[in-house]
């Protein structure tokens, strides 16, 4: 395993890589790339054998694309931090609370909410897959499904938090939990000082999805978006 190897840090963002053909006034540019027509050939193919229904594979990529996939659970997470009954309903049932806000479904049949203090730091992983709360956090990112994190979260988190830019207190405990086809996990970041008295939306802008993946921290109300 590659102790050195560098994780995507930057909330899912991948480096850009200028190529001949991405001019826009070249003709190749008109064609779909290699892997979107792999995947639409797979597509065609398993819709013809019945394996795969059209309308709900279009559901679920209409859900993950455009209903912006981490802030169904920055929402939750803010009006967790904004109304402490609701922030005891959550971390007591999830599902329950999840379900009437029309969070569930597909990829969130059950979540556990898992909250952050100073006595402890939460951090999530799939160890045989990459098992996700995809209906709160939309699509994982290519770095939660690689080996090294999902090796190197259980055996070493704190050098992976570190890694991500995370230094806890020695005295933080870190609990890394295993997601799998029946429990996901919601980490619950700690609330940032300083943000008293803030709306539910405001507080929104401070909950990224590493946050609560638990391989970053909320944002500090220093740092808010203007």
């Amino acid at each position: 395993m590659h102790h050195d190897l560098k994780l995507d840090t930057a909330g899912g963002a991948t480096p850009a890589f200028d190529m001949p053909h991405d001019d826009p006034d070249h003709p190749h540019s008109l064609l779909p790339s290699e892997p979107a027509l792999r995947v639409k050939a797979l597509e065609t193919i398993l819709t013809r054998k019945g394996l795969i229904d059209p309308a709900a594979l279009d559901a679920i990529i209409d859900t993950y694309e455009n209903k912006i996939g981490p802030q169904n659970g920055a929402r939750v997470v803010a009006r967790a931090w904004h109304d402490p009954a609701f922030r005891a309903a959550l971390l007591q049932d999830a599902d329950a609370i999840l379900d009437e806000m029309g969070l569930n479904g597909r990829q969130g049949e059950h979540v556990v909410v898992v909250e952050n203090t100073p006595e402890r730091h939460n951090m999530v992983v799939c160890t045989l897959c990459s098992c996700y709360p995809w209906p709160l956090l939309g699509m994982p990112p290519g770095w939660y499904k690689s080996d090294a994190y999902r090796a190197r979260a259980v055996r070493e988190p704190r050098k992976v938090l570190a890694e991500f830019g995370v230094t806890l207190p020695d005295e933080t405990a870190v609990r890394v939990w295993d997601s799998t086809a029946e429990v996901r996990y919601l980490v619950l970041p700690m609330r940032p000082e300083g943000t008293e008295g803030w709306s539910e939306d405001a507080l929104m802008a401070l909950v990224g999805r590493d946050s609560m993946i638990g391989t970053a921290l909320a944002t500090p109300a220093s740092e808010a978006p203007a």
